[in-house]
């Protein structure tokens, strides 16, 4: 049975109908009509160009921003009612480092833990296991402003997920590390999703994406102008051979600051 038939009938983890954000000031929208569904168990991509509204659709969809129009569930909470009630159900890893430099990693998991409402026993235990699976189990007690770049990454992601999380949220993971980093970061979210986490993933490695989602949406202008398995999208567009060619293709060409 394919992974299609199987989240078929598994629970919608993010319904998103007909969202609209509007920045204070600003004279376009930026996101305008957006619908999305995913569902348990998938690696979902979010794919666009700079501004195309994939940093304020991932804001709304982690309860940061609040659609201005429109419908949102996510992991059965109505966010336009009670965001409150999301805590502890998604977790967060943001393309910037979000951790206090200062602190040893696990000072840092005992603090986001804390914050999720983790407590003794459970709470170290919890420690424990994110810095198995990310690789850091001998460098608990070191500083965060010790680590390099890759070291933080895999950091960043202990602290999303040290609540264990049923929706993991990550903004470009992976960017600016070495292959072997890239590499570990993706066998261990593979690893979170077989244990039933749902992935939502924004990355502009197009090789990446085609690789590791299940499904995928494009987004330009705060729309979704393309979704589907990425081996559909690519033999649905004559001449494409890759994401890549299909995200330009649909995307254009011209330079996104």
């Amino acid at each position: 049975m394919s992974d299609t038939r199987i989240l078929a009938d598994q629970a919608e983890m993010v319904h998103a109908e007909g969202l609209v954000f509007r920045y204070p000031g600003q004279p376009g929208l930026a996101v305008e009509e957006l619908s999305l569904n995913i569902r348990e168990g998938e690696v979902y991509g979010l794919l666009g160009p700079n501004g195309a509204g994939k940093t304020t659709t991932i804001a709304m969809l982690c309860g940061l921003l609040h659609p201005q129009r429109g419908v949102l569930r996510v992991c059965g909470v109505d966010l336009l009612r009670c965001p409150e009630a999301l805590r502890g159900k998604i977790g967060l890893v943001p393309q910037e480092i979000a951790l206090y430099p200062s602190l040893s990693v696990r000072e840092n998991l005992h603090y986001f833990g804390t914050l999720a409402g983790l407590r003794g026993a459970v709470l170290e235990q919890r420690i424990g296991e994110c810095l198995e699976l990310v690789g850091l189990s001998d460098q608990g007690k070191r500083r965060i402003d010790t680590f390099s770049g890759g070291m933080k990454r895999r950091a960043n992601l202990a602290a999303g997920i040290v609540h264990q999380p049923r929706l993991l949220v990550l903004d470009e993971p992976t960017v600016g590390i070495d292959p072997q980093s890239r590499n570990t970061i993706l066998e261990n979210l593979a690893r979170l999703r077989e244990e039933g986490t749902t992935l939502v993933y924004t990355t502009h490695y197009m090789e990446e994406a085609q690789q590791f989602c299940t499904r995928l949406a494009i987004i330009d202008s705060g729309r979704v102008i393309a979704e589907g398995e990425p081996g559909g999208l690519i033999a649905g567009r004559k001449g494409c051979r890759n994401l890549e060619e299909l995200f330009l293709r649909l995307t254009g060409r011209q330079l996104r600051d």
